[in-house]
């Protein structure tokens, strides 16, 4: 072994790192060395860094357990400095590169001398599962200043506290074939696919694909296993039909073969992404990927073994202690120990015995272990103690010594002497676990096998798994699982079959594994050393006896009771050897106790590649309509609605001076009532429905009936949610038969769109009918007033006589020379066109309106105008009249609500519920304020005595309240509870600075009852 000062536990020789090149890093503020090639995690190691992190609930120390995603205690700190922090990193998986600087996530004042780990000793035991809930129940006063503490006790890192200087994005990909994991299985599958002609990616979470043959003993046609890798990895980097992904986790499973996979693009360069040609490159991408087949070929999790004092640093599975010694030179310690119950656990002694190190003994739970691994260790000379395992290992900081002795594991009980055996590390395995937490995340319940003692994923359609990841493990079946997975799914999407020639792999007899999860000790598991399940989340085998005590059976409920499963690590070491244990004290069998659910994230994910490009400017996108620079150039002042940036109000120079808002909006109100405005409407929401079942569809989704609605007719209608009350209003137009044109609310556009997919992808997915969003395509130009006929006919070869083109009719035609579709509706009460375009031609349309409008005195109005010219004709604002609790009838329109029609729709069912009839329901009303100069406040609370004490009872609010220049008077339009019987009452409205105003209680309609101007 080298003895250099810097990594004392740095092998001469092997490994696949580059020891021509070192690199300098910080630990704990401490510098460190490594080489390329390394992790954080082998570069630790090598260094002699035993204590990496303290536990979550007891402050214990931990050292480094495995060697992957696995990991639970290496949960580390990056960043060297406060924009590049980020937390909740596995060493394990974090690639050393220069300057890198990490830290603990507990330990205070540092990780070595910890004061929690203090109070974690000689408090441990006070503190079961449950302890809080148990606790600090009372007083319930308390429970803030508790919480405090307690969140500042726990926690595995922090949130930087300045932005992210870097940048992530998504894709979008869709392919025949998505490999999960690039292990033998994973590439002899990728191999079959893609040499069949299919498009395949291939996403394995390591930094070298290749999985375990990288670090394994076992040789295919009698060379080095990773020699094999190379040759595939060529082939398939060869392939255009093949993307390979490396340091690519696939993190969620959802629905119809769609899968998330989380690239770490630059993370193993630096603390934040590098800058080439000025720009900087993303640190992170989010792989939206939606597959015709998928294969998981994710391996299997090797189980510790759980015994006393397990936790202790120097405590290594025994794969993971082979992984480090052959792939990255390092031998994390002197002399080992191995407890093995099964001959894989055999390769760690041998690859130990190799380079150079001690083993001490090899000591198997099985009374007569055979096999070739087995034979190898007995050539090797190495000690095997049979029918025993360790009980305890022994030490603080680091492991000491292993306590070993017989023990009888039908009986759970310790059968022999005790034998101390003096180590300083301790390897174990216990089995493997086939990583089933993909193929869980799409509601596939495992299925658990006796002869591999493991779950095997339950497979929805178009899923397959094989290798290690269904219970495979001898290598040349392995590769051949892959190579018929490969070809399967190949087959399976309509490529022809292309054969592929497997590598000859040897043989190994190995004798039949031993059911070992929890190891007994001399004392009861309440009353021993702790034994630790879940090493994240400090559970140990006595509390999940303790939980089964207490009552709790579901191995859900014990979950929970216990945190085993929780946080980054869901359940990767410790749910089998907990479901094991749980299934002992109960009394059952492990498959009838079950498994807990596994979610998304399998590893954590940085909420910089969640969101991707959507930050900063992008984070809620500015839009502009067509005409947006015209308004700027007219000098208008622009309001938010939605995402659209819409003019407001266009201020004028009067004598010099600008218009005040309340000035220009009530010179546009004059204009449109008098001669005539324009205004740029492209924002409204604009659906493009057609089908042979749109008719039925609408007449579903909307409360009134469409079926007889003629081609060049519109009609107005009201759409509710399920329970009833108003979501949306606008007008539909009947294009074709089959073809219609809905109109939303500017805002509700996006949210209307995906409601109508909703319900028809759910619910009715056997009508024929198709959604297609248009509001971009066409631009809207709203010309109202009483010269808008005369100014219209200038530039259109439409027929505008109010006979042939009535109120509620649409035609096409030409305006300004451009194909244009011509509504005639209105939202101001007046005779109005709305004139649609292609959005390329909307500024000549726009400028000749005004070229040919200027004697007619046309003036552009804004949004503020409009809200006061409908609500002079009473005519609601979804989300201003409404609030998510207001029914048809509440807004006095059961003209447009159709009881009759042959089927339901959407929201029938709850306007027939006792509440929704109810006579005190808060009503649309108009207000008139008695004194004619007042304008009341809108959301100002309206009382039916104001003399009552406080609290007044309130019966409703003003939701629109504006000054009407052709009333000469302020107006409002409120809900108030009956306020349909109300008309002509006085109500009040307190104020905060004390005033009260006096209104009557008015139809909603103040101006032009009748609407005869918008039928001229």
């Amino acid at each position: 072994m080298s003895q250099s000062k810097q990594q004392v536990y740095r092998l001469n020789t092997g490994g696949r790192i580059d020891r021509s090149r070192t690199l300098s890093f910080t630990f704990n503020g401490q510098r460190y060395q490594g080489h390329p090639g390394d992790t954080l995690a082998s570069a630790l190691l090598a260094n002699g860094v035993d204590i990496v992190n303290r536990s979550f609930k007891y402050s214990r120390p931990r050292g480094i357990v495995a060697a992957g995603a696995e990991e639970p205690n290496a949960i580390v700190q990056l960043g060297s400095s406060e924009a590049a922090q980020v937390p909740n990193v596995r060493a394990t998986q974090q690639a050393l590169y220069d300057g890198l600087a990490a830290s603990s996530t507990n330990g205070w004042p540092n990780v070595q001398r910890d004061l929690m780990g203090l109070f974690g000793k000689l408090g441990g035991q006070f503190m079961p599962p449950g302890f809080y809930y148990k606790t600090f129940m009372a007083p319930a006063s308390m429970w803030l200043t508790y919480e405090k503490y307690i969140r500042k006790a726990a926690g595995l890192g922090r949130s930087p506290m300045e932005a992210d200087p870097d940048n992530y994005d998504h894709f979008n990909q869709h392919c025949d074939v998505l490999v999960v994991g690039a292990g033998a299985a994973g590439l002899a599958a990728a191999l079959a696919a893609a040499r069949s002609g299919a498009r395949v990616i291939v996403a394995d979470e390591q930094e070298e694909m290749g999985g375990s043959l990288l670090a394994s003993r076992e040789t295919l046609e009698g060379k080095p296993a990773d020699q094999w890798v190379a040759r595939v990895m060529d082939e398939l980097a060869g392939c255009e039909n093949v993307t390979l992904l490396p340091r690519t986790t696939a993190n969620g499973y959802h629905d119809h073969n769609f899968v998330t996979l989380h690239e770490r693009r630059t993370e193993h360069l630096g603390d934040t992404a590098p800058v080439e040609n000025g720009h900087r490159q993303v640190r992170a991408r989010l792989h939206r990927v939606r597959a015709g087949q998928v294969i998981l070929s994710t391996g299997a999790h090797e189980r510790p073994l759980v015994y006393a004092g397990n936790d202790v640093p120097g405590n290594l599975l025994a794969g993971a202690v082979s992984t480090y010694i052959r792939r990255y030179g390092v031998a994390p310690g002197r002399k080992l120990v191995l407890s093995t119950s099964n001959d894989y656990g055999y390769r760690a002694a041998l690859d130990w015995k190799e380079s150079g190190c001690e083993v001490v003994a090899i000591v198997d739970a099985r009374e007569a272990p055979a096999g070739d691994w087995v034979d190898a260790a007995r050539a090797q000379g190495i000690k095997i103690i049979t029918g025993s395992a360790v009980i305890e290992a022994k030490g603080s900081n680091r492991v000491t010594a292993a306590r070993v002795a017989k023990i009888d594991i039908e009986a759970f009980k310790v059968s022999g002497p005790v034998q101390e055996l003096a180590c300083d590390t301790i390897a174990s395995s216990g089995g493997y676990s086939p990583v089933i937490h993909l193929a869980s995340h799409t509601g596939a319940r495992p299925t658990w096998r006796d002869d591999i003692l493991g779950f095997v994923p339950g497979l929805v359609k178009g899923v397959q798994a094989c290798g290690g990841a269904n219970g495979c493990y001898a290598l040349g079946d392995v590769l051949a699982e892959g190579v018929e997975a490969g070809i399967k799914a190949a087959a399976a999407m309509g490529h022809a079959v292309q054969t592929v020639t497997l590598p000859s792999a040897e043989r190994l007899q190995q004798g039949p594994a031993v059911a070992l999860f929890q190891v007994p000790h001399e004392k009861p598991t309440l009353r021993g050393p702790k034994q630790f399940v879940d090493l994240q989340n400090d559970v140990t085998a006595a509390g999940i006896e303790l939980a089964t005590r207490e009552g709790f059976e579901s191995i859900e409920h014990i979950k929970r009771y216990t945190a085993m499963g929780f946080g980054t690590d869901q359940g990767k070491l410790g749910n089998i050897n907990g479901m094991a244990i749980a299934a002992r004290c109960l009394n059952r069998s492990i498959p009838e106790v079950g498994t807990t659910v596994f979610r998304p994230n399998y590893t954590p994910v940085t909420f910089g590649a969640i969101v991707g490009r959507h930050c900063r400017d992008l984070f809620d996108p500015e839009r502009y309509t067509a005409l947006h620079q015209w308004h700027v150039e007219r000098g208008a002042e622009f309001e938010d609605v939605g995402q659209w940036k819409r003019p407001w109000y266009y201020p004028e120079k009067v004598n010099g001076k600008t218009e005040t808002m309340h000035e220009a909006v009530a010179r546009e109100c004059l204009a449109v009532r008098e001669k005539v405005g324009i205004l740029d409407a492209s924002t409204l929401g604009k659906i493009d429905i057609q089908g042979p079942d749109a008719r039925e569809f609408l007449a579903r989704v909307y409360t009134n009936k469409w079926e007889k609605l003629a081609v060049g007719k519109c009609r107005y209608g009201l759409m509710c949610k399920d329970d009833g009350m108003v979501t949306d209003d606008g007008v539909t137009s009947c294009l074709a038969e089959n073809h219609f044109l809905m109109t939303t609310t500017t805002g509700g556009a996006a949210a209307i769109l995906e409601w109508l997919e909703l319900w028809h992808q759910t619910e009715w997915p056997e009508l024929d009918v198709y959604f297609s969003s248009v509001t971009d395509h066409w631009a809207t130009m709203t010309i109202t007033g009483p010269e808008a006929r005369k100014l219209l006919a200038e530039i259109s070869d439409l027929d505008l006589d109010r006979d042939s083109f009535k109120f509620m009719d649409w035609r096409s035609g030409k305006v300004a020379g451009v194909p244009a579709r011509v509504f005639r509706i209105s939202f101001t009460g007046e005779l109005t066109f709305e004139i649609n375009v292609q959005a390329n031609y909307a500024m000549h349309v726009w400028q000749t309106l005004f070229k040919h409008g200027e004697k007619y005195g046309l003036t552009p109005y804004g949004t503020e105008t409009m809200h006061v010219l409908r609500a002079e004709k009473g005519f609601i604002i979804v989300g201003q009249e409404t609030d998510g609790s207001v029914t048809p009838e509440d807004l006095g329109m059961q003209w447009c609500v159709g009881y009759d029609k042959p089927y339901s729709w959407i929201g029938k069912r709850a306007l027939t519920r006792s509440d929704t009839k109810r006579e005190n329901r808060k009503q649309l009303v108009g207000l008139r304020p008695k004194d004619p100069k007042v304008i009341l406040e809108e959301g100002a609370q309206i009382v039916l005595d104001p003399k009552h004490a406080i609290p007044m009872p309130m019966v409703g609010h003003v939701t629109s309240s504006y000054y009407s220049p052709i009333l000469d008077s302020g107006f409002a339009l409120a809900v108030v509870k009956g306020g349909h019987q109300k008309l002509g009452e006085t109500v009040y409205l307190p104020m905060a600075d004390g005033q009260t105003h006096e209104a009557e209680i008015v139809s909603t309609i103040f101006y032009d009852p009748k609407g005869e101007r918008q039928h001229v």
